[in-house]
């Protein structure tokens, strides 16, 4: 009976190994994935989003914000004072 036992947690011990081994692999892919879009200039919010997205099952898509937009807000909203900026 012994023996038995000692097999059992042997073999519950190679699937947690892989199971970690598998939760690693996705992990730094992930990292590569989320390197390439900061490089891309895609906003951590978006990332997120995204995230949330893949892991509930949502489609999901990244696109990259136009840099005029990113960089400044619209030039032609009028300011708090009533002005146009």
């Amino acid at each position: 009976m012994a023996a038995h036992n000692t097999s059992m947690t042997c073999e519950g011990d190679y699937e947690t190994e892989q199971k970690k081994q598998a939760a690693a692999d996705v992990l730094f892919h992930y990292s590569q994935f989320i390197m390439v879009c900061i490089g891309e200039g895609v906003r951590p919010t978006d990332l997120r989003l995204h995230l949330m997205k893949e892991v509930s099952g949502m489609a999901t898509s990244l696109t990259k914000e136009p840099q005029q937009a990113a960089a400044s807000p619209d030039s032609s909203e009028p300011s708090s004072s009533g002005t146009t900026k």
